[in-house]
């Protein structure tokens, strides 16, 4: 597409903040789209033009990192490769979050209500009153964690079949979290109409502040690791639609997908620790 057209692969890792801008455009064109034309089915359907959008710059990343383990023999310089797709894929996620996130805080609410609503309907259903008590919170925090790895599984499953496909699982992601911030940040500036001026200016932007430290505490780490679960998916599915798995480096694309998928874990668990005991102490 237009814009995709310019910012490709490798002038995204040299500029990985373009991407941040990039997703709030996708995301935005797509739900004035959706408003425009699908108001009845909206919830979804700006889910579905952002990942439309998307899916070209992140399948052509595919293919660049593929194309990547059949030149580099050392894994940790491999890794240090991957981890500049993962920092400007994340730019763009941050950008498609705090879009939805903008047009939550300043729609009109009977606007809200059609347009979030399969993300509000998700919100209340994962949403778990956690108290941060070590023993009593563990059944929590592995209902926590096993629920985040069939969302890793997931989005392997769609990198995998579909190539880019865990661009939708995490544009899902985006919405939800998007929707979540928004609804906390609406729901805190009640305290604050009655100031006036520069106070209530700063009060405005401490509630945001508060709105997306509490999301992004744990929901940051989640999303980084469905990225290198993404990647690993991706990896593997570039190499067998180029023929790659006859070639002799295949095995090592595989002992590289698997390093991803290791680091995919680890990032779930810290999110899912951070999810449980630290944020409920802070909010």
């Amino acid at each position: 597409m237009v814009l995709e057209s310019l910012l490709n692969p490798l002038k995204a890792e040299k500029k990985p903040w373009e991407m941040f801008f990039l997703g709030f455009i996708y995301s935005s064109v797509a739900i004035i789209l959706s408003l425009w034309i699908f108001k009845d089915q909206d919830s979804l359907i700006m889910v579905f033009f952002t990942v439309m959008a998307c899916l070209p710059i992140v399948y052509n990343t595919m293919k660049l990192e593929e194309g990547k383990d059949l030149v580099i023999n050392k894994e940790m310089a491999l890794l240090k490769e991957h981890n500049k797709a993962i920092i400007f894929l994340v730019f763009l996620f941050l950008g498609i979050t705090l879009s939805f996130v903008t047009w939550y805080v300043f729609l009109p609410p009977e606007i809200l209500s059609n347009l979030f609503d399969k993300q509000m309907t998700t919100i209340q259903v994962i949403n778990n009153q956690v108290s941060g008590n070590a023993f009593q919170q563990f059944p929590i925090f592995t209902k926590i964690f096993l629920n985040n790895i069939k969302v890793l599984t997931f989005a392997i499953l769609f990198a995998f079949i579909y190539g880019a496909g865990a661009i939708f699982i995490l544009t899902w992601n985006a919405s939800v979290i998007g929707t979540a911030i928004g609804n906390f940040i609406r729901s805190n500036m009640a305290e604050y109409a009655s100031a006036v001026g520069l106070t209530k200016f700063s009060a405005y932007f401490g509630v945001v502040s508060i709105g997306l430290l509490r999301y992004s505490l744990h929901g940051v780490p989640e999303i980084i690791a469905y990225f290198y679960g993404g990647l690993a998916g991706g990896i593997i599915s570039v190499a067998i639609v180029q023929g790659h798995y006859k070639n002799e480096r295949f095995s090592h694309i595989l002992f590289d997908v698997s390093e991803l998928l290791i680091i995919s874990f680890s990032f779930l668990l810290v999110a899912a620790f951070l999810e449980v005991y630290v944020t409920p102490l802070l909010f």
